[in-house]
């Protein structure tokens, strides 16, 4: 019988993907709070996980499955491969337009740090699941 290890493990690894893509795009609205005229970015989670899942199947190109046709070309690959869209702004304009809220910011930070935990937690429970049945399978 075949392992499928996209199967096992593919909707955490997408997961974790984008939670690191999302720490990112957090920690740089924290860095730029007091840059005046930055606007808040973020990922929208649900809408990153369909893609990610889509080119996980083969459905879409991803990053690194681009071809480079000349050699000064930039590779891809770096950076968010999902939408970033700019946040809602909920609180009244500073005067400089910037729109961070540092609360909300290290709080999204902070949730989004213990889901990735949780998603790490999984993932490595699948993989302790899978070589506990191969080690004890050939006995």
């Amino acid at each position: 019988m075949a392992i499928n290890l996209d199967r096992l493990a593919g909707f955490h690894h997408n997961a974790l993907k984008v939670r690191a893509d999302k720490m990112e795009v957090i920690s740089g609205n924290l860095a730029n709070a007091n840059t005046p005229g930055y606007k808040a970015r973020d990922i929208d989670f649900q809408s990153a996980m369909k893609t990610a899942m889509q080119s996980s199947q083969g459905s879409q190109p991803s990053a690194s499955s681009l071809v480079r046709t000349n050699d000064k070309h930039i590779a891809g690959g770096s950076g968010p491969n999902f939408d970033v869209k700019f946040r809602i702004q909920d609180q009244p304009d500073t005067g400089d337009g910037n729109n961070v809220d540092v609360q909300k910011e290290r709080n999204a930070f902070l949730e989004n740090g213990m889901r990735y935990e949780a998603s790490l937690m999984l993932l490595n429970g699948k993989f302790s699941g899978m070589k506990k049945a191969l080690s004890s399978g050939g006995q």
